[in-house]
């Protein structure tokens, strides 16, 4: 994505708190709660270059809580308010960042580029279907495919959850959405690219 683009886009990153990210992957490692914690503070950062305003940042489980406005210094505050436990309700909390930002697009407050939004998960959400008809009505509110990207990144080596976020990403149009704005990153490309999970967020946002 080039500096233009960056620079006039919001950014939203959606983090599961379900039980199973207290999980440590590596014996005597981070628990995934810690990795992705290090890895928000590290693009609230770089976001803070060309977007002083900060990032909107969700935490989910069964329930959601939303902060706006998230700068760096403020990323402790989000994660010290949270502990992981609960399901995995990746659709009440999509449903919820997309309808704000066309809520924002419709009321000429949406930046000139779009939006970014960041999903990082280590489970199957509990309602596969509704989230993919979430995604694929909102390809079709937008006018061109950039408007809106999401990025999906897994941790953990859930199956499942590597299946169905490769699916959203792959078979969208067969499903009838408009554009494809999904891009999934699976832990094996993690693994594959030998790159850290605060690479790949930042990838998400800048690339």
């Amino acid at each position: 994505m080039s500096n233009s683009i960056v620079e006039e886009r919001d950014y939203t990153v959606i983090i599961d708190k379900s039980g199973s990210m207290s999980t440590q992957d590596q014996p005597g490692g981070k628990s995934r709660w810690v990795a992705i914690q290090e890895s928000t503070l590290a693009l609230a950062k770089e976001c803070d270059k060309f977007d002083p305003d900060g990032i909107t940042v969700y935490l989910f489980s069964g329930r959601f809580k939303r902060y706006d406005n998230v700068t760096p210094d403020k990323v402790s505050q989000v994660f010290a308010e949270h502990d992981p436990m609960g399901k995995t309700d990746l659709a009440s909390v999509l449903y919820d960042a997309l309808d704000n930002y066309f809520q924002r697009k419709e009321a000429g407050e949406a930046k000139p580029n779009g939006e970014t939004i960041v999903i990082v998960t280590d489970g199957v959400p509990d309602d596969r279907k509704s989230v993919m008809r979430l995604i694929i009505e909102a390809s079709r509110k937008i006018d061109r495919d950039e408007e809106l990207g999401i990025s999906l990144i897994q941790i953990g080596r859930d199956k499942l959850a590597t299946e169905f976020l490769v699916a959203l990403d792959d078979r969208l149009h067969a499903a009838g959405a408009k554009f494809d704005i999904v891009n999934t990153v699976t832990i094996e490309d993690i693994d594959k690219a030998e790159i850290s999970l605060t690479d790949v967020l930042l990838k998400a946002v800048l690339e």
